[in-house]
């Protein structure tokens, strides 16, 4: 059998056996045409085994079943009679089919000749320009003949970007008869086209930008290439079973004589990594490229598939979803792999190199000013788990999404990125039970404008009034996120900035009312934002007197904070301050706010009591260093 395999290397290089396949619900439709060739006996030599005696002019539509197909996938063959159909109902066929399979003689010069003048341009004005059909040409009547024809069809291959490949057969004595379809299987299944320019010998642009993901998503250290264990890793991933180490050697070798770059270090490098690839597509071997593809999550146009990105998870009403220990130590991996220069901070070259496998930057200026930063205003190593809390306690499919172009489910080796999420159970469980395993807590901020309530979400990544002032106002967040620890235990508080003239608030698990010490007015509209939407809620309130190192003025409102927290059995109102000049502002209030979150039952008469406060926030700051510092200590090693 001769079929489209144009190499010019003389290296020899196999690629390992297929065993993962495209497993998408295809019905392959494969209409076969061209008069008087023999395509109606090539039909029933497959389904009999054997020559038919009488030939009707056209052949029964016969559906092939999944489970006897090499691929898989059930497989409907469609006879074309030019005697008995008419030139609609060709239109139609044309337009339901997958692969088309163009029947011609070897023996018959008008037959070949018709390839190019009839039927190519009838299939091509019949399909779209966008979605062109893949086509196979079918030489028949190869025991009538001692040459073959390919010398004559290579041209026209070449001219027709559309052919997938050419095979000889013979009907008569059931010569490749069974690879015929094989092929045009292979042709919708492992298509050339979206992967490979013939005219430029190279593979197209689309393939690789997706085998540079999957590359810098497989380099695992991120030194720009692919060691023997990250090989061996990336084969079991693909194909289930690792190479042996003379393998890889013949690998590296057919790579060191095609190209100069594509090994450093005895490893391979992206160069190298894309010209074994193209040099599969070259001899045939395309199937291989598509098993790597659709591995990492890619379809059929070289996107990536929206089952991977987006897979199932269920989050029932009143849950919240969080990372669970699997996705921090994986995030945790790969800030390592970009932090360079190790100083636990990832610099704008840094994190445009992490966000490289993405097909757009998902973090915008304001990231900076919702989690923490160092002197630089580069996002911190706790700032980055910090912004990846954040995303999926708001937008859970958004850092599923995130995670699938990180490689989660490859590099993690789970079934999605839904493993990596934890669904917490309904908050009114926990309030039963008076315990909670949640580590992600919200807290909604209220206040008057120029309350202070950006001071006091600035002040939690540890800004003081001063450092504030550099902060452009199309950078400014409504959200801030940071590690408290409550009783030893680390968890993370999100505090939100809310506008009461909103018509809903999204739940919380403590509000935090907060006015301006030094305006007579500021607490009249915390007092009223709390009549209106949590005098009857559950919802634990905490009252903040913002601005204290300010001279305090008299509340015009029919009672002061005091009282007024007293009638409502709230805490008292808590001090606070972000100007402390040199100094990062106290954290004492959000350990406090994180604790209330934590313990909503717990009595008022314990929320006054000082003993409480300091059982909750004793070692807080010693576990916030020894975070940090136990980081450091890890990465000395690597």
């Amino acid at each position: 059998m001769q079929h489209v395999l144009q190499i010019k290397e003389n290296t020899s290089i196999q690629s390992t056996p297929l065993l993962h396949t495209h497993t998408s619900s295809l019905f392959l439709c494969l209409p076969l045409f061209s008069a008087k060739v023999g395509k109606t006996s090539l039909i029933m030599s497959l389904v009999s085994e054997e020559f038919p005696e009488v030939v009707p002019y056209r052949a029964e539509e016969i559906t092939i079943p999944a489970d006897v197909t090499p691929e898989r996938v059930p497989t409907h063959i469609v006879d074309y009679s030019e005697a008995e159909q008419t030139d609609e109902q060709l239109f139609q066929e044309i337009s339901k089919a997958n692969v088309i399979c163009i029947v011609y003689a070897v023996n018959n010069k008008k037959s070949i000749e018709k390839v190019t003048s009839h039927w190519i341009p009838l299939i091509t004005d019949n399909t779209d320009k966008d979605n062109r059909v893949p086509l196979i040409l079918v030489g028949n009547k190869s025991d009538l003949v001692e040459h073959s024809s390919m010398e004559t069809i290579l041209p026209i291959m070449n001219q027709y970007s559309d052919i997938e490949t050419c095979v000889e057969c013979s009907a008569k004595n059931l010569k490749n008869i069974s690879e015929l379809f094989y092929y045009a299987q292979k042709a919708v299944l492992h298509p050339t086209g979206p992967l490979y320019c013939p005219e430029r010998k190279d593979m197209k642009p689309l393939c690789v930008k997706a085998l540079t993901r999957i590359f810098k998503v497989s380099d695992l250290d991120n030194d720009g290439i692919l060691n023997d264990n990250q090989l061996n890793f990336f084969q079991r991933t693909c194909f289930n079973a690792p190479l042996a180490p003379q393998a890889l050697e013949d690998v590296k070798n057919v790579v060191r004589k095609n190209v100069s770059d594509g090994v450093r270090d005895n490893g391979l490098t992206l160069n190298g990594f894309l010209f074994l690839h193209t040099l599969f597509i070259q001899r045939g071997r395309h199937e291989t490229t598509w098993t790597v593809l659709r591995r990492f999550g890619y379809d059929d146009d070289l996107e990536l598939h929206q089952d991977y990105l987006f897979p199932q998870l269920k989050v029932p009403p009143d849950a919240t979803t969080e990372l669970n220990h699997d996705a921090y130590l994986f995030l945790q991996g790969v800030f390592d792999k970009h932090d360079k220069d190790r100083d636990c901070a990832l610099s704008p070259e840094e994190l445009k190199d992490l966000f490289d496998v993405f097909p757009y930057m998902p973090w915008g200026a304001d990231v900076s000013n919702t989690v923490c930063t160092n002197d630089k205003g580069w996002i911190t190593y706790q700032g980055y788990l910090s912004q990846w809390t954040l995303t999926t306690y708001l937008d859970v499919q958004r850092c599923l999404e995130y995670l699938g172009y990180l490689g989660y489910s490859i590099v993690a080796e789970q079934e999605s990125q839904a493993a990596g999420i934890t669904v917490t159970r309904d908050k009114k469980i926990d309030l039963q039970k008076r315990q909670t395993q949640r580590s992600v807590f919200r807290c909604n901020v209220f206040g008057d404008v120029c309350s202070g309530k950006s001071g006091f979400l600035q002040a939690f990544l540890g800004r003081n009034l001063m450092s504030q002032k550099n902060i452009r106002e199309e950078h400014r967040s409504f959200y801030a996120i940071s590690t408290t620890y409550v009783y030893g235990q680390e968890k993370y508080l999100l505090v939100n900035i809310c506008i009461s003239s909103s018509s809903s608030f999204p739940p919380c698990d403590i509000v935090c009312l907060l006015y301006d010490v030094s305006n007579p007015y500021s607490f009249e509209y915390c007092a009223k934002v709390f009549k209106q939407y949590f005098m009857d809620s559950k919802t634990p309130c905490m009252m903040i007197a913002a601005k204290s190192d300010l001279p305090e003025v008299k509340q015009q409102y029919g009672c002061t904070p005091l009282e007024f927290c007293r009638k409502h059995k709230m805490p008292p109102p808590q001090s606070f301050t972000c100007n402390t000049a040199a100094a990062a502002p106290s954290r004492d209030i959000y350990t406090k706010l994180t604790t209330v979150a934590m313990y909503p039952h717990v009595s008022q008469a314990d929320l006054k009591s000082s003993t409480f406060w300091l059982r909750a926030s004793v070692g807080a700051a010693m576990f916030a260093v020894l975070g940090i510092a136990m980081y450091r200590v890890l990465l000395k090693p690597r």
